[in-house]
């Protein structure tokens, strides 16, 4: 069975966007990126909401193509494009770079995926995560706290239908205040 890992940005008030899906606050430290860069070279298959697809899609398919753009962030670009993805979305009909798009049921299809063996999967977006935390399938959580508060927006955790006790397996300090918090789910 493939663990399926939850883990985003957020601001210190529990959003990973601010309104008008403002994520320019989130801006990580070298370091910081570093430690994203490695989980995801660990991650076998991405699985996107439509909002976090459309936020990705529109920057790292080239990311390692900008002029600025540093080693980590060529790599990670490069991750990107070649690691599998899917999307779960009904009101999009296209999705490109290794990415195979669901429009069904997102909880049955991360179920199928979770039963199979592999590596890790990662879920972004705060309502397809929430789904996913509501039917009892993240196995981690990775809470990588910004010291901003934003005031409102997309909150990291959505209503849940019953409590999720959770271990703490780590927890860290990047430049600028960033605080990381990782989590198993205790079963």
């Amino acid at each position: 069975m493939r663990k399926l890992i939850y883990g985003m940005n957020l601001s210190l008030d529990g959003y990973i966007a601010a309104p008008g899906d403002d994520i320019g606050w989130g801006v990580p430290s070298d370091e910081l990126f570093q430690w994203w860069l490695d989980q995801e070279l660990a991650i076998g298959l991405l699985m996107y909401g439509r909002k976090l697809w459309e936020a990705m899609s529109s920057h790292w398919p080239t990311g390692d193509q900008q002029p600025d753009a540093t080693p980590a962030q060529i790599e990670f670009a490069r991750n990107w494009r070649d690691t599998p993805k899917v999307v779960f979305s009904s009101t999009i009909d296209k999705v490109d770079w290794n990415t195979r798009l669901v429009t069904g049921d997102a909880v049955a299809e991360i179920t199928r995926l979770k039963a199979d063996d592999g590596e890790p999967m990662r879920v972004g977006g705060a309502t397809l995560a929430g789904a996913a935390m509501r039917a009892g399938l993240v196995d981690e959580y990775e809470i990588v706290t910004h010291p901003v508060l934003v005031g409102g927006g997309t909150p990291f955790f959505t209503a849940l239908d019953s409590w999720v006790n959770l271990n703490l397996m780590e927890t860290r300090t990047f430049p600028g205040g960033v605080v990381l918090t990782r989590y198993e789910t205790r079963r």
